[in-house]
């Protein structure tokens, strides 16, 4: 049985969530594996991000969004509002503002001591809810989904443009 992992990186923009089609990353993983028969899980450790499966969407908004993932935004935001006010949602708490402005970053976090820097309790809600990872058959050394399927990377946190990782671990049988 082989193990292989790989991490890719990407920036979210912030100001509203951000999707990445990592798709080709996957694909691109596999091959490099040498695994023919197994299994791929794509994860990410990120408490607002999310790894989900989808169709391919060929139309796209003014914007260069997709229509799905505006139409999942729109739902979302319909069961958990963005996070605009304080006292919206019981998170994020006066203990949790007094242990980020204890930390040695914490400029970076709450710019100016800016405690709105925090509003994001929609984000962690929705990634909660779409979940954190996604498990694909590896056959024949290849993706083991439909032409139209495709892995997106999304995270929530509208707060400001981030790095974030997410991971690609492959097990199984090589040829």
């Amino acid at each position: 049985m082989k193990l292989y992992k790989e991490q890719i990186e990407l920036t979210s923009h912030g100001k509203t969530p951000s999707y990445f089609d990592i798709t080709p990353q996957v694909k691109e993983a596999i091959a490099k594996s040498g695994v023919k028969e197994g299994i791929c899980t794509v994860l990410t450790a990120h408490t607002t991000c999310s790894v989900f499966f989808e169709e391919f969407v060929h139309d796209y908004t003014e914007d260069g969004d997709e229509f799905l993932q505006v139409d999942l935004n729109n739902v979302l935001e319909k069961i958990i509002p963005n996070q605009t006010d304080y006292g919206q949602y019981t998170y994020p708490g006066e203990k949790h503002y007094e242990a980020v402005e204890s930390w040695p970053d914490a400029e970076v976090y709450l710019p100016g001591g800016d405690r709105t820097q925090l509003f994001n309790c929609d984000a962690h809600l929705k990634s909660t809810i779409l979940g954190s990872s996604e498990t694909f058959e590896v056959a024949d050394g290849k993706l083991g989904v439909g032409t139209t399927g495709y892995i997106y990377f999304v995270d929530f946190d509208r707060t400001r443009s981030r790095k974030r990782k997410c991971k690609i671990i492959i097990m199984g049988e090589e040829a």
